[in-house]
C-alpha cells in the first residue's frame, strides 16, 4: 500500500507550558476515521480541548488541539502517537486512479488483518494492585489486553492469564517477548514465579467464548436507559442538550450537543456517530475551561441524505444523549458470599472496545487499597449492542457497608471518566 508522506499527519507543539499541541490530520477519507484517531488520542492519555474537522468525502482535514489528561505534566511519546495516527490513515492513491479501484482491483486492503493473539500466563504471590501493575505494564508496552481470567488461590498465590495482541506486532519474535518478561519481571521482582508467553490456539480461543450470564435484575440495573436517566438527573457539568436542525442547510443536518465534559467525550459522539452510520461533513468542538462543551456537526445520512425522518432523529438523539451521560455503565452487585464489581464498555461495529478500561478500574481499585481476588473480561450482547463486561470479585468474608459500596462506585466511575 505504500508509506504515507510525512505530511499526512503533523504535530506542532505549544509555545508556552499549558497551552495545547495541534495535531493535524489531511488524507483520503474513510468511514469512521475521526472516531478512530479520537480512539488512539485517548489512548495516549491526551484531552481534546478543541477540533475542526471537515470532508468532502474524498480527502478529510482534521486539526486537534490536545492537553495531557487533567492537565498534569506526563511525558507523551509524540513521535510514537504520529506514527499510531499514521497507521490509520488511508494512502492517497497514484495520480489517475481512484481508491474504490484499487480496493476492487485488490491493490489496496480493504482492513487490515486481525492481530495475532497471545496468552500471557502469569504466577506470582498476590499482593495490593499486583493486577494494576501488570496491567501498566502491559499499556506501556503497547500490548492491548483482549480477555482476563485471574484467580487467586487461598494461599496467596495468584494465576493470571491475559489474552493480549501487539500494536507493534513482534510479539513472535523471541526479542520482543524477552523485553515483555524483562519488564514484569522488574516490576513485580521476587513474587513473581512464572512468565510464559505463547500463541493463543484454539484450544485457548475457547474460553474467551466462556462467559457467565448476567441476571435480568443486573441487566435492569445497568442497561435500562429509563432508570439511568432517573439516576442521573444532577449530572456532573449540568445538563445536556442534544437537537437536530434542518433548517440552516440545504444539504446537511445540523448536530449540537451541549454538555459536561468526561474523559474520551469526543471519542464517545463519534463512536455513536459511526456506529449509526451517520456521515460527518464538518464538525467543532470546543471544550470551555469551567468544564462545558459544545460540539456542532454537520451530518448526512449514509446516502448523502440529510436526516429528516422524525422517528429516526429521536433515536440518534436519545443515543447521544445516553453516550454522553453515561458511556460507561458500573454496578456493585452480590454474587453469592462475594462482592462483585461489574463495569460495561461498549464495543464499536468494528469490534473495538474504550481503550484502557481494565487500567483504569484497577487504578480505582488499587488506590481505595482493595484486593481483587478474582478478575475477567467477556463480551454480552444486550439488545443487538456489544459489550465488554469486566468482572471483578472482592472476596470479602464480610458484606460491604452501603457507604463503602457507594465510594467503591464512584472511584472507579469517576477514573473512568477522568473526574478524578
Amino acid at each position: 500500500m505504500g508509506i504515507p508522506n510525512d505530511d499526512v499527519v503533523q504535530i506542532r507543539h505549544a509555545d508556552a507550558a499549558g497551552e495545547p499541541t495541534v495535531v493535524t490530520v489531511s488524507c483520503p477519507d474513510k468511514t469512521g476515521l475521526g472516531c478512530d484517531l479520537c480512539r488512539v488520542v485517548l489512548l495516549f492519555g491526551l484531552s481534546v480541548v478543541k477540533g475542526d474537522m471537515s470532508t468532502d468525502g474524498r480527502w478529510c482535514y482534521i486539526v486537534l488541539w490536545v492537553l495531557p489528561r487533567g492537565g498534569r505534566p506526563m511525558a507523551v511519546p509524540w513521535d510514537l502517537l504520529k506514527d499510531r495516527l499514521l497507521q490509520l490513515c488511508p494512502v492517497a492513491p497514484p495520480f489517475g486512479f481512484d481508491s474504490a479501484y484499487l480496493v476492487a482491483a485488490g491493490l489496496q486492503d480493504v482492513a487490515p488483518p486481525a492481530p495475532q493473539l497471545f496468552l500471557l500466563k502469569l504466577c506470582c504471590f498476590d499482593r495490593m494492585g499486583l493486577l494494576h501493575d501488570v496491567t501498566r505494564v502491559l499499556c506501556e508496552l503497547e500490548l492491548t489486553i483482549r480477555r482476563v481470567k485471574v484467580c487467586t488461590t487461598p494461599d496467596g498465590s495468584a494465576l493470571d492469564l491475559f489474552f493480549i495482541t501487539d500494536a507493534k506486532e513482534l510479539l513472535h519474535t523471541k526479542s520482543r517477548r524477552e523485553e515483555t518478561q524483562d519488564k514484569l519481571e522488574r516490576v513485580l521482582g521476587d513474587s513473581l514465579t512464572c512468565c510464559e508467553i505463547d500463541p493463543a490456539g484454539e484450544d485457548m480461543l475457547a474460553c474467551l467464548q466462556s462467559w457467565a450470564s448476567l441476571t435480568p435484575a443486573i441487566m435492569e440495573q445497568m442497561f435500562n436507559t429509563n432508570l439511568i436517566e432517573e439516576q442521573s438527573i444532577s449530572t456532573r457539568g449540568g445538563t445536556i442538550s442534544v437537537t437536530m436542525d434542518n433548517s440552516l442547510s440545504s444539504v446537511h443536518t445540523l448536530i449540537q450537543i451541549q454538555c459536561g465534559d468526561h474523559k474520551g467525550l469526543l471519542y464517545d459522539i463519534m463512536r455513536t456517530v459511526k456506529d449509526c452510520n451517520i456521515q460527518i461533513s464538518y464538525g467543532r468542538f470546543y471544550a470551555s475551561q469551567n468544564g462545558r462543551c459544545e460540539i456542532d456537526l454537520f451530518a448526512v445520512q449514509s446516502d448523502g441524505k440529510k436526516i429528516l425522518d422524525q422517528h429516526r432523529q429521536k433515536a440518534l438523539c436519545c443515543r447521544l444523549r445516553m453516550e454522553v451521560l453515561q458511556p460507561l455503565r458500573v454496578a456493585l452487585v452480590n454474587r453469592g458470599p462475594d462482592t462483585e464489581l461489574l463495569v460495561a464498555n461498549p464495543v464499536e461495529v468494528s469490534g473495538k472496545g474504550r481503550p484502557l478500561v481494565f487500567f483504569d478500574i484497577t487504578l480505582a481499585l488499587k488506590n481505595l487499597q482493595k484486593q481483587i481476588f478474582l478478575a475477567e473480561i467477556g463480551r454480552h450482547v444486550v439488545e443487538d449492542r456489544e459489550w465488554e463486561v469486566y468482572r471483578l470479585h472482592f472476596g470479602e468474608e464480610h458484606e460491604l457497608s452501603s457507604a463503602l459500596r457507594s465510594k467503591i462506585v464512584d472511584a472507579v466511575t469517576n477514573m473512568l471518566m477522568g473526574w478524578d
